[in-house]
């Protein structure tokens, strides 16, 4: 699967809700690097953050847009995310069913096949006006 297809299809997992598909898109060693906090090593930790985020957080991501190099290596996605907060998140305001509309982007390496690195970057300002902080 090239780095388009790849990519394409772990948002259609995403959407779909279904996590063992995006897991089994991830490398072993795959690296996480979140919009805010620590760098999450390895699927162990991915699996625990996207446990955590269907708890506190319902999201379908909509107008995707993937681009990727021609070696294949490495990938981007602008995307909007469309969200209802569900539970309050450690250091964020009191959730309460807030809808929020969010534009996010991501980048991606891929060895092997596989995505070794997922970096995500939104505004998280906006978020916070949103949902009332």
């Amino acid at each position: 699967m090239d780095a388009k297809a790849l990519i394409t299809a772990y948002y259609d997992a995403f959407n779909a809700g279904e996590t063992e598909r995006m897991l089994d898109m991830l490398h072993p060693h795959v690296e996480h690097h979140v919009n805010e906090g620590q760098v999450r090593k390895g699927r162990d930790q991915f699996a625990a953050f996207t446990e955590h985020m269907s708890v506190s957080y319902r999201e379908t991501l909509t107008d995707i847009v993937v681009m990727a190099t021609e070696a294949g290596d490495r990938a981007a996605a602008e995307f909007v995310v469309n969200g209802t907060y569900l539970k309050t998140d450690a250091g964020l305001p009191e959730a309460n069913g807030q809808a929020y509309r969010l534009p996010a982007g991501a980048f991606f390496t891929i060895e092997d096949g596989l995505i070794s690195r997922v970096t995500t970057y939104y505004n998280l300002a906006d978020w916070t006006r949103q949902v009332g902080g």
